[in-house]
């Protein structure tokens, strides 16, 4: 199985430029699909430039449309069989975090991995929102069916992505990109506008969350299931010992009163 990947980048100027080069050099048989989600900085020079010394697919949204419109654009035109979202903010990039977060979907360990850069303001470990993360590897073949759904939803798109594959039961992985930095909003703008930005994603994820308690209820039919067969096999388990012992303890008995 190959892999494309698909950076969605709007006004990343400071940073785009390291993604994509990383992207291409540690990735040299996959494919490189950006996504300029109309960026009205210096994005698009910087990609065209790009392009006389890398090879990847560019396309250039008039408009800006939203990260989910632009994902699913990018999953659209992706030619193969798994798809790897990375973003375009992020630095200190290695070999070793694509090959992280690759792995257990090509072992067929996972369906879904994400991926969690360690450098945030939030330890990794008690960090409430690691399943937002948008470094994430995925099947194809297992998106395909809600592009049209996550089209819209904007920054609700992983709390979507997130339900969606719980409710089918699909297996979702962590792993900690070590050295990946992720940068926090109040670094990249002021502090008004991205308290603004953060209580628009905030509001989106919670109408994301409200407008799909069918996915939720799934969810938790799912989780009950497991919990329950897991139950009985506990309990299986249990009773296979208790009867092992029984035997034992006759067998014992039976020889004592032979003897």
């Amino acid at each position: 199985m190959k892999t494309s990947i698909v950076i969605c980048t709007y006004n990343e100027e400071k940073t785009i430029a390291n993604v994509v080069m990383s992207c291409c050099e540690m990735n040299t048989d996959s494919e490189v699909i950006v996504i300029d989600d109309g960026s009205t900085d210096h994005t698009e020079l910087i990609l065209t430039d790009l392009r006389s010394s890398y090879s990847f697919t560019y396309e250039k949204i008039p408009e800006n449309m939203g990260k989910s419109w632009a994902m699913a654009y990018g999953v659209e035109i992706a030619y193969n069989e798994i798809i790897l979202f990375f973003d375009a903010d992020v630095s200190n990039i290695t070999k070793e975090h694509f090959e992280d977060i690759l792995y257990p979907i090509l072992s067929e360990n996972a369906d879904m991995v994400l991926g969690q850069p360690s450098e945030t303001f939030i330890d990794y470990r008690i960090n409430p929102f690691k399943s937002l993360t948008g470094e994430r590897a995925l099947m194809k073949k297992d998106i395909l069916p809600i592009l049209d759904d996550i089209r819209e939803i904007r920054f609700g798109v992983e709390t979507f992505i997130n339900l969606y594959f719980q409710s089918k039961g699909k297996r979702i992985k962590y792993v900690l990109l070590e050295g990946l930095k992720h940068p926090i909003k109040y670094s990249k703008t002021t502090p008004m506008k991205a308290t603004r930005e953060f209580l628009n994603e905030s509001q989106e994820i919670a109408s994301t969350i409200l407008m799909n308690n069918d996915l939720i209820i799934k969810r938790i039919e799912n989780f009950l299931l497991k919990t329950n067969k897991q139950t009985r096999t506990k309990l299986s388990s249990l009773q296979n010992n208790v009867n092992e012992k029984i035997i034992k303890l006759r067998n014992r008995i039976n020889s004592n009163n032979t003897a």
